[in-house]
């Protein structure tokens, strides 16, 4: 991009090079033992965090890849750069972001969102967050929206709690064994008892570096009878080598309390996006998973809800899209483990060019847990006759009393619908985007709006040269 380059649109995501930036330090390509604890001494985190990071690279190391989810060639770990910390230190102000890196967020549109719709926004490039900032009167009322590493310092006994203990433990399998020993910047939100933040908190991250891996974590704690919604985005350029992002999300909805997590992620399609989504939700709270995959070669992505209090519920709204050369393996899991909860899931995904899109999905209802609800609905459209959907459900009921509903529909553009549009003017092109746009609309209507729009955008310029 030239400096001549005021703006571009957002949903273009940066793609086609990297930021002018030098970076202060980027660590030798591989995984080692040394490099963890530099990673861990880098950031002076406290003994048990140093701890951790090792036994997580102990597991990581002694486990194989996973034999589950879709084929990973071409993923070679030992080429990685695991720790890439940019020249920018963390700001509250965007005037006092090193001007060649604030550029990157100002294209995309952050801070002016900051300003008119968000109560804050954290921004990560490469292994570090260069900016995050909260509203007063959010502070006012006690939330804690800090980035992750600061947040190990200054709240050690609330993260050394929730910190990949009870939700996503560090030995849930080897991307999430990586990922505790390497991670690096991330999100911290909690929201004291009864307090609604009234607008959505955001977090956006930028992976810049060639063969880079980012590795931030997000862990949102949100207390009895409190509220709050948060919204990730993601993006990198577009290098030859393949880059390699495994994030962990973590939510803990305590009792009669909500979170609502919306996401969209469009890396670029050298990525690997294995990341781990999970939240454990107590009585009475709601949890609303929102998410858009357009961007990564390959794609492993399955947001999961633990309902372990009674009457706890679980919404699961998500679109994916696959186009030339991209695996996009997503879905959504359930487990319902307290009496009289209920989920529901609908997942939705285009596949086109040869693109693969899979629901991989798991419902289970555990003895303790009569009278749950749950309905799973899957619903995939192939754009041409060299594309492929495939729906991998599976469900385990163990009690009586409950009510537990699959429904998958896969199906073409049809000649009709086409036809009937350009009868109203419309070219085939103009056509087939319109019936792209109608079958993902349950999905838009659910997001935010500046998000609502973006996608839109980004599936129409996955959609060019659809035709012919």
């Amino acid at each position: 991009m030239t400096a001549a380059v005021k703006k571009i649109d957002v949903s273009r995501r940066l793609y086609d090079q990297a930021d002018e930036r030098p970076v202060k330090y980027a660590a030798p390509a591989g995984l080692t033992r040394e490099l963890v604890m530099e990673i861990s001494r880098t950031k002076n985190e406290p003994e048990w965090m140093l701890e951790k990071r090792l036994k997580a690279f102990d597991l990581f190391i002694k486990t194989p890849m996973p034999s589950w989810g879709p084929p990973l060639d071409g993923l070679d770990l030992d080429r990685i750069i695991y720790f890439v910390r940019p020249d920018a230190v963390e700001s509250r102000k965007w005037e006092d972001v090193p001007p060649e890196i604030r550029r990157t967020f100002d294209r995309l549109g952050i801070p002016e969102a900051e300003a008119k719709v968000l109560s804050g926004v954290g921004a990560q490039y490469d292994s570090e967050i260069v900016y995050h900032n909260l509203k007063k009167e959010w502070e006012d009322k006690g939330v804690i929206f800090e980035n992750m590493d600061v947040a190990v310092q200054k709240y050690p006994e609330l993260v050394k709690k929730h910190f990949m203990t009870d939700c996503i433990p560090i030995h849930d399998h080897k991307f999430i064994m990586l990922h505790a020993a390497v991670w690096s910047g991330g999100t911290f939100i909690y929201v004291p008892p009864g307090v609604k933040v009234g607008f959505p908190l955001q977090a956006y991250f930028r992976m810049n570096a060639e063969r880079g891996g980012q590795f931030e974590h997000t862990l949102i704690i949100v207390d009895q009878g409190a509220s709050v919604e948060y919204i990730e985005g993601c993006s990198a350029p577009r290098f030859n080598a393949s880059a390699l992002h495994a994030g962990c999300v973590e939510l803990h909805v305590k009792e009669g309390a909500k979170i609502t997590y919306s996401s969209i992620e469009n890396w670029s399609k050298n990525t690997f996006n294995l990341n781990t989504k999970r939240a454990v939700v107590d009585k009475d709270g709601t949890v609303v998973w929102l998410n858009g995959n357009m961007g990564s070669g390959r794609t492993m992505l399955y947001p999961c809800s633990v309902l372990r209090g009674a009457g706890a519920k679980s919404d699961s709204l998500g679109v994916a899209f696959a186009g030339p050369g991209q695996i996009q393996d997503t879905g959504a899991k359930v487990i319902h483990a307290a009496p009289h909860t209920s989920s529901t899931i609908r997942a939705k995904s285009i596949s086109r060019g040869g693109g693969v899109s899979t629901y991989r999905g798991l419902v289970r209802v555990t003895r303790a847990a009569a009278g749950t609800s749950s309905s799973v609905h899957c619903d995939a459209l192939i754009i041409d006759g060299k594309s492929v959907s495939n729906t991998y459900p599976f469900s385990r009921v163990d009690t009586d009393d409950v009510n537990v509903v699959h429904e998958a529909t896969v199906g073409k553009i049809g000649e009709e619908e086409i036809f009937y549009l350009m009868s109203r003017g419309l070219t085939q092109e103009q056509a087939m985007k319109t019936v792209v746009s109608g079958f993902i609309d349950p999905v838009v209507k659910r997001l935010p709006l500046e998000y609502a729009v973006e996608l839109n955008k980004l599936i129409e310029l996955e959609m060019e040269g659809a035709v012919g």
